[in-house]
């Protein structure tokens, strides 16, 4: 039994580890099931409640501290899950009871040293305990800045964003408000930093994929949609001006679609890789009229016919739609048109033109 005791204490210590160095430390995309777990577990009360919402700032008010909470939840969990697997350590090794070796592993695992043994084998254990609870913690508090600074540069493009599309961001409004304000010959400026946008998302968000979690400081605005618009703006721009410049906006596009794809991968989300042009798209062709009606009333050149630029505009966004439509519903991103539907019904926010906003009369 002491043996048995000692195997499980053993493998809780050394998972509990792995989790802890796979989140913290270990510089790259990886999974791990007990951090994952963790968040799900917290984002499902949330997620319910947000639920029986029907208004947008209510929905987001709730979900806001889903992602704090949830490392939190995941630090509690790790000393805990520590405090178990070194309390059947010490049970093991000593033959004392589970109750008194609790009692002695939260002691030394927390530094508080009320609960100590002379004994060699006890002592050894309670000296790996004393030392993980320390260093847990300053992993965590180490992790924040890092999360939070990768968290304020995303917000910053964002927020960027609203002066060019409105909240929330659409693709035929990032055009059409370029081409009110004459600076379409500027635009390869607006994707050139998206794509390395795109690139820094995809290693901060793969990386530390709790980041996908973290909502905007507004309810209007939302990192995925931000995202989706400025693809859409670009396979728009592909799509009805094919004498323009195209290499900056098909690396942009290709940058945020892969971007899509790395997160979907460490979130275990399956897409097709190599989609065919011609194949399903759910955006509907009438949607796309009215995005392209916004383009022409402010003024957007257009070289194709809608009838001519809808093939080209459906073959690019094929590569990233299904994926895009189903983070958004994930996470519960902020209703825009284009965007796919949500787990509850909500009115979907138009962005407006500064033309819309002049007071009549």
């Amino acid at each position: 039994m002491r043996v048995l005791l000692g195997i499980i204490g053993a493998v809780i210590v050394l998972g509990i580890f792995a989790s802890v160095l796979r989140t913290l430390v270990i510089p790259r995309p990886t999974r791990t099931g007990f951090t994952g777990l963790v968040q799900r577990l917290v984002r499902r009360p949330f997620r319910f409640t947000a639920d029986q919402l029907r208004s947008t700032e209510a929905k987001d008010r709730v979900l806001a501290p889903v992602a704090p909470v949830s490392i939190v939840i995941t630090l509690i969990g790790w000393l805990a899950s520590f405090m178990i697997g070194y309390a059947l350590l010490l049970a093991a090794v000593s033959g004392i009871g589970i109750r008194d070796a609790l009692y002695e592993a939260g002691s030394s695992l927390l530094t508080l040293g009320f609960a100590t043994s002379r004994r060699a084998t006890l002592t050894a254990v309670d000296f790996c305990a004393a030392a993980t609870g320390p260093i847990v913690v300053g992993l965590q508090v180490g992790y924040l800045p890092t999360l939070y600074n990768a968290y304020q540069r995303r917000e910053t493009e964002v927020t960027l964003l609203h002066t060019r599309a409105g909240s929330p961001p659409w693709g035929p409004q990032i055009l059409a408000r370029y081409a009110q304000v004459k600076l379409l010959d500027d635009i390869d400026e607006l994707f050139r930093g998206w794509e390395r946008w795109s690139a820094a998302v995809s290693e901060s968000h793969t990386t530390y994929p709790i980041l996908v979690h973290f909502r905007s400081p507004k309810a209007n605005r939302n990192w995925l949609i931000a995202l989706l618009a400025v693809l859409d703006a670009a396979a728009l721009r592909l799509a009805f001006n094919p004498s323009q410049p195209r290499a900056q906006v098909r690396l942009a596009l290709r940058a945020g679609f892969i971007c899509l794809r790395d997160i979907a991968d460490i979130r275990n989300i399956p897409y097709n890789a190599d989609p065919s042009p011609d194949g399903p798209l759910r955006l509907e062709y009438a949607d796309f009229l009215v995005g392209v009606e916004r383009m022409r009333e402010q003024g957007y050149p257009m070289e194709r016919t809608p009838e001519e630029a809808w093939p080209q505009f459906r073959g690019w966004r094929v590569n990233y739609e299904e994926l895009a439509y189903r983070l958004a519903q994930d996470i519960d991103a902020v209703p825009a048109p284009w965007s796919g539907p949500r787990r509850t019904a909500l009115v979907i926010s138009v962005p407006l033109t500064p033309v819309d906003r002049r007071p009549v009369g």
